[in-house]
């Protein structure tokens, strides 16, 4: 019996965040979405989380601060971001701090699938 991993999906925006659920859920995974990074980290979500896939820019907290805060907790699952104002300073920051790759909103759904595989991979590998 193989394992269903679970990829936690981090978005402000609805839309967003429903789609990539839907896709993710299409290609076999189980997904937890989250509007808010603080929903997250004050969730049992880290715990259950194979890979994370979340925006960069939100309000209240960033991708990379909910990234650091997770990693000052401990749990170094293996990180996607995704963003529609992605600079290249952002994803220099998010490289220095081990994410898999950032990927510039709008993005094909076999890119994003290809990440996540090659993230689960990074993963196993840890």
């Amino acid at each position: 019996m193989h394992k269903t991993y679970v990829i936690a999906v981090v978005d402000d925006d609805e839309a967003m965040r429903t789609s990539l659920s839907s896709l993710l859920r299409a290609s076999g995974y189980r997904v937890l979405g989250y509007a808010a990074p603080a929903d997250y980290l004050e969730s049992d979500g880290p715990e259950q989380t194979d890979c994370l896939i979340s925006d960069i820019q939100m309000p209240g907290m960033t991708g990379l601060q909910m990234h650091a805060a997770l990693q000052a907790r401990g749990w170094g699952m293996p990180v996607i971001f995704v963003s529609a104002h992605q600079s290249d300073l952002l994803c220099a920051k998010a490289r220095e701090a081990n994410v898999v790759v950032c990927l510039r909103k709008p993005f094909a759904a076999d890119e994003l699938l290809a990440w996540v595989e090659v993230a689960l991979r990074k993963s196993e590998n840890t």
